[in-house]
């Protein structure tokens, strides 16, 4: 599988949140294929199927990332 390069993975993160922020899931056509668009490609980038699966890959290729980090596993607000 080819691997997205990080700076490639660090733009789609954004563009994801700030998106999802603004609420493009409820607001115009526009917004909401934007926000279907960088959700595939994130998707695409990560060898994923669900965007929350996709974020999380992304985020664990990032610089930094350390590979030990179960804090994902740990039950909210345990």
């Amino acid at each position: 599988m080819l691997m997205a390069h990080p700076a490639v993975l660090e733009d789609l993160i954004a563009q994801y949140e700030t998106l999802s922020l603004l609420g493009a899931e409820e607001s115009t056509p526009e917004a909401r294929q934007r926000l279907a668009d960088v959700s595939y490609t994130l998707c695409v980038a990560t060898g994923t199927r669900d965007v929350d699966m996709a974020l999380i890959a992304a985020r664990h290729r990032l610089s930094g990332a350390r590979p030990e980090d179960d804090s994902l596993l740990q039950a909210s607000g345990a």
